[in-house]
């Protein structure tokens, strides 16, 4: 999901590479290429657009992204004299090659990250600061500002978005209609997804209500905390350094969840799932409701009549968990100009309408969440408008916390879900304990 588990947007544990990145920080920093010339990030040289004169530009990708990238890249090389040259590198590696470039000096002009990890890089200084360059841009304030927020480090902006992926619910059509269901009506409140989901289940056989990845951090965060601030509440504060995981808010999801346990309301295996099959169950048809990854959306068989709608808090609201991909200029880079010019137009009308649109992502601007391509699809305007109402988690220690499977997050959700729900708070104190450590 956003990352999390298994398709494209998924949210990925931090490998052992990142703890490369404190150290190799005040060697990358002490190199930058901040002396003019066409280097250096933090100043507008080029102009908005950056400089086109044929020169030649690293990137780097992770595998959980190549297909986006791989478009983007493809249809700027076509139109453009620079060159980019994109290695993509498998996920799982990631972020221990990151860092191993990083103590080298030997970074890509341009390296993408999962955006939950970006604030790792920003505070160990691998990007340029792009602060006046983003701000310049006509559509600067409809850009995707939770990415930008997770870029920002210390007043200043590093990244831009590359890839969104968000979580949304996506309910069965056909099952609905069979349990007497509206199929234009999916749940606007977590009380309604509660009664859709058993209406469903009742059907009995081999249908069920719902299904979750219940051993699985990233999937639960991915899909669950939505629902928090959907209520108008905070999962964590500003600094990323406490957890509210415990509030009465919080309580009343991990409730909805354990009486879907209780009530055997869940498709069998969710107890198990720890992500890597987690979005197989539903496009088998046989789910009435569930939280999916927006990137799956264009991978559902072309049978399954199924629909796509926010998530809701427990009386309403809705919002999402923008995961995906955010990317900079590396502080090395001795073409930061040019390097400017594939981010700026990787988020203009053309490259945002004719590849990304056209290939069913999430736009990266909220101005463009109807075109021409999304309006053949309103599930797809859904997604794209969401956007506006999501967030993207701020903490340096995600990763630790939240996605490792020996993590303090995933105690807490198992024993609030699995079991009766008596140590959220004792959890909730481990949880904040791995932010601060």
């Amino acid at each position: 999901m956003g990352s999390t588990a298994g398709p494209q947007g998924r949210i990925r544990r931090l490998a052992t590479g990142a703890l490369a990145l404190i150290a190799a920080a005040s060697m990358v920093t002490a190199c930058g290429s901040g002396d003019g010339g066409s280097g250096g990030g933090g100043g507008s040289a080029g102009g908005v657009n950056g400089v086109d004169d044929g020169a030649k530009l690293t990137m780097w990708t992770r595998a959980a992204t190549r297909p986006q990238s791989e478009a983007l890249v493809k249809a700027y090389n076509a139109s453009h004299k620079n060159r980019i040259e994109l290695t993509v590198i498998p996920t799982d590696d990631y972020q221990a090659k990151v860092g191993a470039a990083a103590g080298a000096r030997d970074l890509p002009d341009l390296f993408a990250s999962d955006v939950v990890f970006v604030p790792n890089y920003t505070s160990s200084g691998l990007f340029a600061d792009l602060t006046e360059r983003v701000d310049a841009l006509p559509f600067a304030k409809n850009l995707a500002q939770s990415h930008i927020k997770a870029g920002t480090y210390e007043g200043k902006k590093y990244v831009v978005p590359h890839t969104l992926d968000l979580s949304v619910l996506f309910y069965n059509k056909e099952l609905y209609r069979r349990a007497e269901l509206d199929p234009a009506k999916p749940p606007a409140t977590l009380r309604e997804w509660d009664q859709q989901a058993r209406a469903v289940d009742a059907l009995g056989g081999d249908v069920n209500g719902t299904f979750f990845g219940g051993n699985c951090g990233g999937c639960t965060v991915f899909t669950w905390w939505p629902s928090i601030w959907a209520a108008g509440e905070d999962v964590l504060n500003k600094d990323g350094t406490e957890a509210q995981l415990s509030s009465d808010t919080a309580k009343k999801v991990y409730q909805t969840y354990r009486g879907w346990v209780k009530d055997d309301i869940v498709a069998p295996g969710a107890r198990e799932e720890t992500g890597t099959t987690w979005t197989g169950v539903f496009p088998k048809g046989k789910v009435g409701v569930m939280p999916m990854p927006s990137t799956t959306l264009g991978l559902m068989p072309k049978d399954l009549d199924l629909g796509v709608a926010p998530i809701p808090g427990p009386d309403g609201g809705k919002s999402t968990f923008v995961g995906g991909d955010a990317i900079g200029i590396s502080a090395t880079s001795k073409s930061a100009n040019q390097a400017w010019n594939f981010l700026a137009w990787s988020l203009g009308d053309k490259a945002q309408v004719d590849v990304v649109a056209a290939h069913k992502d999430v736009v990266a601007r909220t101005d463009l969440a109807s075109n021409k391509y999304s309006d053949a699809d309103p599930r797809l305007v859904t997604i794209n408008r969401l956007v506006a109402d999501g967030r993207t988690p701020y903490a340096l220690k995600f990763g630790q916390t939240f996605n490792d499977p020996n993590g303090p997050w995933l105690s807490l959700m198992r024993h609030a879900v699995f079991g009766d729900g008596g140590s959220v708070e004792k959890d909730n104190k481990a949880v904040n304990a791995s932010l601060a450590d």
